[in-house]
């Protein structure tokens, strides 16, 4: 919506309208001898020297003075002018109105007419502006009014959020005005095209014949449709718009954005970057990565014989060998970028500044954020969060439930995001505590976890008669001995964020103070034959996420792990297998001769349903983050079993 204007510059506009309005006839009359002349002549010099405050005073004295004056119009005309600047509406409208009523055969009523108009526009009194134009449009016909009017609709309908109406009116305008207005007009007109996209602005150029409004679309699409990254098109439309129009005075920006365009448009439509740590304390995870990705390019290959080419580039451990292996990606003009798995953020940024579509392998908070290029295809805490809270209460219709978690970031980061998703699910949270990730003796939050750590205070311990306290059950000191009191279970499942060697010394120990018959929940990091071998009985029937499961009877998974397993000897991972999925859904896009663009290579990704992938059926959301079922693993015996859901 357009900002009130100054005051002082709507006193510029409103004279230039009446400037291009009709010419008031001149009152030639004899010298008055009240000084009335005299009077208006001082408000006219000062209203020309924009001494606006002082000119209003004396232009009411004349009116209050000699109401029927020859210059009284004249003067009323100047007072709304001066009203409106200051802002102060309803008494400009006062003004305007008199002149409309008194003075309606002076050349000066169809004057008031438009500046009342516009003072309905500056009071946001939009409907009556439209229903107020309308009716003047047909009482009018002198082309300079006729322009003014179709200029304050115009800029109602941007004041409106109506660019694409504004722009209609603009364009009567422009058959209109005259020479001194079309520059004036032409900048509305640009302004409102600005804010529409390729569709509407192709819409409107099959309405729009005339010549100047026609090269301000034809320019205005070329931008559009290189801000959509349809490089192409960009290019052909501005190269028309040059020929065609060699006069407008956006040529030579048109001429700059068709080389800029140009270039973008060379980038290698089946090459993709990979960018992994091959080197540092992460390289196992880069290596066991890349093995993914090769293996789904072999896949790929077998299949087809598009020409695809890899590029591998080591982000190391570090962000500055990230950014530049990133920006050495840039150089090689890659269709995108699967990775990294560490140091992520610099190397999402540098995609995004270049509009490189990048699959990032990181559970980094907020990663996608970075902007519309960034995408992450990983097992993430919300989704396991989701996946399991989802699981205990609508499958196993549980309802309460406890939290025992490490004092850390991983510990605190799962503790927030389960409470929460209980809580949204209808659950409620009836245990939480902490405890120091480097212990290995638990007793102390378990037992306050389950209401049994804190001693009885005396003056609420019921007195025993000491005549009845058996000699044998006296302690060496002559005190009975203390029983410890029976544990508090109020919970049906206990959540656990913590890695298996953890895990395996805390569940033992609940079972140890009683704290029996309850669900034990943990993250992917519980998918480790060591849980079981320390927990071993107190571990059964515990519950888990993962994204990936080697063993599932999913046919699918099944295949990939067999064929997988053949050339390289081992099972694969879920780091195999997630980027496994992410390179596939890439090479399957980049191979399409219908994507010319990176702008519709993310487009497509986005568009991606339910890909049928090993670690699940995936889909996009608008952030890029990846969608898709989580697997749900629990232990029998010595084994991981896949839950149906």
């Amino acid at each position: 919506m357009f900002k009130p204007l100054k005051w002082v510059t709507v006193i510029g506009v409103l004279l230039l309208m009446f400037a291009c309005s009709t010419k008031p006839v001149v009152v030639t009359e004899p010298e008055p001898v009240d000084g009335g002349e005299r009077l208006y002549s001082q408000a006219e010099n000062l209203f020309q020297t924009e001494s606006y405050v002082k000119a209003l005073s004396l232009y009411q004295k004349y009116v209050q003075n000699f109401p029927d004056g020859p210059f009284a119009a004249a003067a009323l005309m100047k007072m709304g002018t001066i009203q409106t600047g200051q802002g102060d509406l309803e008494s400009a409208r006062r003004s305007f109105e008199r002149v409309i009523s008194d003075f309606s055969e002076s050349p000066f009523g169809q004057d008031a007419s438009i500046a009342l108009l516009n003072v309905d526009y500056q009071d946001g009194a939009y409907e009556t502006v439209i229903q107020r134009a309308s009716e003047l449009l047909e009482e009018l016909k002198a082309k300079a009014a006729v322009a003014q009017i179709y200029l304050i609709l115009g800029d109602t309908y941007m004041a409106l959020g109506a660019p694409e109406d504004a722009i209609f009116f603009y364009t009567m305008a422009l058959k209109e005005v005259d020479v001194e207005m079309t520059a004036a007009v032409s900048a509305k007109f640009q302004e409102a095209a600005a804010l529409l996209d390729s569709i509407s602005i192709e819409d409107l150029l099959l309405q729009v014949q005339e010549p100047v409004p026609r090269s301000y679309l034809l320019f205005r699409l070329g931008q559009a449709y290189g801000d959509e990254e349809r490089y192409g098109e960009a290019v052909r439309v501005l190269t028309e718009f040059v020929d065609t129009y060699p006069d407008n005075e956006n040529v030579e920006i048109a001429y700059e954005l068709i080389d800029t365009f140009a270039e973008k448009m060379e980038y290698a439509r089946t090459t993709v970057g990979c960018l992994l740590p091959l080197s540092g304390r992460y390289k196992i995870y880069g290596f066991r990565a890349l093995k993914g990705i090769e293996f789904a390019l072999g896949q790929l290959l077998e299949r087809t014989d598009a020409p695809i080419r890899l590029i591998v580039k080591d982000s190391g451990s570090d962000p500055e060998q990230a950014a530049l292996a990133a920006r050495e990606l840039v150089e090689e003009r890659v269709a995108a970028i699967i990775g990294p798995i560490v140091t992520a953020e610099i190397a999402a940024e540098i995609a995004q500044d270049n509009g490189i579509p990048i699959i990032t392998i990181t559970q980094k908070e907020n990663i996608t954020k970075l902007g519309d290029f960034v995408f992450r295809n990983f097992l993430t805490p919300q989704m396991q969060v989701k996946t399991i809270v989802g699981y205990a209460t609508e499958k196993l219709g549980l309802s309460d439930f406890a939290i025992l978690y490490p004092e850390e970031k991983y510990g605190r980061t799962y503790m927030d995001l389960f409470w929460d998703e209980v809580v949204n699910q209808g659950g409620r949270i009836v245990g939480l505590e902490s405890y120091n990730p480097t212990h290995t003796d638990f007793a102390d939050p378990i037992k306050k976890l389950v209401g049994i750590y804190y001693e009885v205070p005396e003056d609420l311990k019921e007195e025993e008669p000491e005549s009845e306290i058996p000699e044998e059950e006296l302690n060496p000191k002559g005190r009975k001995e203390e029983e410890e009191p029976d544990a508090i279970v109020d919970f049906e499942a206990v959540f656990i964020p913590d890695s298996p060697a953890k895990a395996g010394l805390i569940i033992p120990q609940l079972a140890f103070h009683d704290v029996e018959n309850v669900y034990l929940l943990g993250t992917n990091l519980w998918h480790s034959p060591k849980l079981i071998d320390m927990a071993q009985d107190s571990v059964q029937g515990a519950i888990m996420t993962d994204a990936f499961f080697s063993e599932s009877k999913s046919f699918r998974v099944r295949r990939f792990v067999s064929q997988y397993q053949k050339i390289y000897g081992e099972k694969p991972g879920f780091i195999e297998a997630t980027t496994y999925d992410s390179a596939y859904m890439i090479f399957g896009l980049v191979i399409r001769e219908d994507i010319l663009s990176r702008n519709v290579l993310k487009k497509e990704l986005l568009n991606l349903s339910d890909f049928p992938g090993v670690t699940g059926n995936t889909t996009f959301d608008e952030k890029g983050e990846a969608q898709k079922n989580v697997s749900l693993l629990r232990i029998k015996g010595n084994r991981f079993l896949e839950l149906a859901r």
